[in-house]
Parts: C-alpha cells; sequence; structure tokens
C-alpha cells in the first residue's frame, strides 16, 4: 500500500495526469504576462499571455468548485459553480470599471450572459449528447431559472428605453463612458437594488423552501471520476486560484484598449466576446466536464445559473460599485446589440429548457446562433 501511495500523482502532476487537466499546460502564461507587463512590452502580448493566463487559474477555480459540488447535489453545486466561475469575470469587470472602462464592463455583462446560454449550453449540450440518443435534465429547475433570466433582461432594458424616450447621453471626450442624467443613474440604481433583492429571493427558493426541486437524488454513478479532493484543500485552491485570478485580471484590464486598437478591434467586440469567454472559462470547462459525464442536470444549472446570476446579482454590485469605484456612476444603459443579445438568447434559453431533455444536434444550432451573434459583434 504505501509503495502504490507513493506512486500517485500530486499537485499538478495530479491535474495533468487528470483526463481534464489541459488547461493547466497554460500555467506558465501567469509569470510570462507578469514578466511582460513590468517590462512594458507590446501591449497585444501581453492582452494574449494575461488572457491565457487567467485560464488555468479560472480552471482550478472550477475544478475546487467541483470537488465541493459533488457533496451537495447539482442545485447547491451549480450555485457554488456559478459563484465562484463568475469570479473571475466580477474581478475583470472591477478592474476595468476602476479605470472608467464603462462599456466594456457593460459588453462584458451582456457577453456574458449570451456566451453561458448559447457556448457553454450549447456546447454542453453537443459534447454531452455525442454517442447518445439524448440526456435529461430537471425540467422544473431550468424553466425557473429561465424565468429569472426573463425578469433580469425585462429590468437591464428599462434604463435603456428611458434613456431613448427621455435622456440625453452624450460621449464624453477621451473617455469609454457618456455623461447620463442623473435620473437614469438614479433609475438604474433603483434597478440594481430591486434585481439583488429578487436574486436573494430566488436563492430562498432554490436552497430552502423547493430544495427538493433543486436538488433531487445523485445517482450512484455521479461520483467523481477521480480521487476527491478534502474540503480544506478544496478551499486552499480556491484562494490560491483567486489572488492568480485578481493579478492576471489587472495586466489583463491594463492592456484592453491599446490591444483593440492595436488589432481593429472595437472595445466592444473585446468586451463581448473576448473577456467574456476568459472570464468565464470556470464554467465553461466545468460544465462541458459534467455533460461529457452525463450529468446535464449540473451542466444546465451552471449555464443557465450563471446567466442568471450575472444578470440579477453581477451587473447591479457592480453598478453600485460604480458609485463609490471609477469616475462616475455606470447606468444600466446598454446599446441595441446587446439588448438584441440578450432578448435573443433569454427566448432561446426558455425554448430549449422546457422539454427537460437534449441532443447534440440542439447543442449545434445555439453553438450557430453564438457564431452569428459573435460576427455581428464584431462588425458593430
Amino acid at each position: 500500500m504505501p509503495a502504490e501511495a507513493s506512486q500517485q500523482p500530486t499537485g499538478l502532476r495530479q491535474l495533468l495526469s487528470s483526463g481534464d487537466g489541459w488547461p493547466y499546460l497554460l500555467v506558465p502564461f501567469i509569470p510570462i504576462a507578469i514578466v511582460l507587463d513590468v517590462a512594458h512590452v507590446s501591449p497585444v502580448v501581453i492582452f494574449f499571455c494575461s488572457a491565457l493566463g487567467v485560464i488555468p487559474t479560472a480552471a482550478l477555480m472550477g475544478r475546487a468548485t467541483e470537488e465541493l459540488a459533488a457533496r451537495s447535489g447539482p442545485g447547491i453545486g451549480g450555485l457554488l459553480n456559478v459563484t465562484f466561475g463568475n469570479a473571475p469575470e466580477l474581478i475583470i469587470a472591477l478592474f476595468a470599471l476602476q479605470k472608467g472602462l464603462h462599456e466594456v464592463v457593460k459588453a462584458s455583462l451582456i457577453g456574458s450572459v449570451i456566451g453561458n446560454i448559447l457556448l457553454v449550453l450549447g456546447a454542453s449540450m453537443f459534447f454531452g449528447g455525442l454517442g447518445r440518443d439524448r440526456q435529461f435534465f430537471n425540467r422544473v429547475s431550468a424553466s425557473a431559472q429561465s424565468s429569472m433570466l426573463l425578469l433580469a433582461a425585462t429590468a437591464l432594458a428599462m434604463p435603456a428605453i428611458f434613456e431613448l424616450v427621455d435622456g440625453s447621453g452624450l460621449p464624453l471626450p477621451g473617455a469609454d463612458r457618456k455623461a447620463f442624467d442623473p435620473t437614469v443613474e438614479h433609475l438604474s440604481l433603483a434597478v440594481a437594488i430591486v434585481l439583488i433583492i429578487s436574486y436573494a429571493a430566488s436563492l430562498l427558493f432554490s436552497l430552502r423552501t423547493h430544495r427538493d426541486l433543486f436538488n433531487p437524488p445523485r445517482a450512484h454513478d455521479d461520483e467523481p471520476h477521480h480521487e476527491p479532493w478534502t474540503i480544506r484543500r478544496s478551499i486552499t485552491m480556491l484562494a490560491i486560484a483567486g489572488v492568480a485570478v485578481g493579478v492576471m485580471s489587472e495586466i489583463l484590464v491594463g492592456s484592453i484598449s491599446e490591444a483593440a486598437g492595436a488589432l481593429g478591434l472595437t472595445d466592444f467586440f473585446v468586451g463581448a466576446i473576448v473577456i467574456a469567454i476568459v472570464g468565464n472559462a470556470a464554467e465553461h470547462w466545468v460544465a462541458v466536464l459534467v455533460a461529457r459525464r452525463d450529468r446535464m442536470d449540473l451542466a444546465v444549472n451552471i449555464a443557465i445559473g450563471s446567466s442568471a446570476q450575472v444578470a440579477l446579482f453581477v451587473a447591479p454590485v457592480l453598478v453600485l460599485c460604480s458609485f463609490v469605484l471609477g469616475p462616475g456612476p455606470m447606468p444600466l444603459v446598454f446599446n441595441g446589440f446587446e439588448l438584441g443579445g440578450v432578448f435573443l438568447a433569454v427566448l432561446i434559453a426558455t425554448q430549449v429548457t422546457q422539454e427537460g431533455e437534449s441532443t447534440w444536434f440542439e447543442g449545434v444550432q445555439l453553438l450557430s446562433v453564438y457564431l452569428v451573434l459573435a460576427l455581428a459583434f464584431a462588425f458593430a
């Protein structure tokens, strides 16, 4: 027994030896990005290196939360995954908020909602459905979260509609923000508070009063396919990943504007597509992984739940933070592409989750819609 134990891989070797360890091959990009940032080399190089450096830290965060989720069922497990999975994006957004990159922050929020519904759920359905006739998930849980998304989309649209009818937002020279009337700023603050209260009510609904709907008994084959981590080790890994994500996020945000200009990309596309994908790397990876293991309940909870959390919690928190962080408040005034994209994504989420089953072809359809939206954002 001791001889066998000594041959067991540990630390990074254990992560790499598992079938899902490829993101950790990108760990060297973390010190590389730091060195390049200190040396003040090309912003494009710094941007790509720091973006690659975020991926293994987000994957580590996702693995640690998956270990915690394995002990709590798909409902609570999905909540843990989306909460810590959204942490990198929240950290990136806070650094961007501090620099006054309001349009980048709002684009990344909408990009996250769209990406989780279309990209993450689509990839989960596609890879999970390969080799299977169909997969099944909790229709009631998915429908409840889709309804929350529709509520959030409606609330997020109202400040923009108010600005369109009565507002007079004007661009500020040399800044990635607009001078809005104080009324729309106060409206956004009120909407943010309502959304946070709604999110708190949804947690009470899913974790307490209707817990059985979101946490059905788990099958025996839901157990992890690797040696489980202890709770202490999982929490330690979460702390390490959080620090690393913070460092990478600061470097990434510092290079966004110059890198986007050099590549001929708009800040809107970088925020809505690039940062949204990088910041949500944890959910992307974990959702596809568990779907491939035929744990579609958890995959759907991660994808739809993450979008709901971004819209109902992350966006309102950033609005509140903007009143004390950065050059000025960030109203919830989204452009037409953002509002159109999020409403289409929410309608699609409602449609594909109403039957409680999925196939690989539905995954292809979701991925196709995401590609179309990404192309539209690129030409915006």
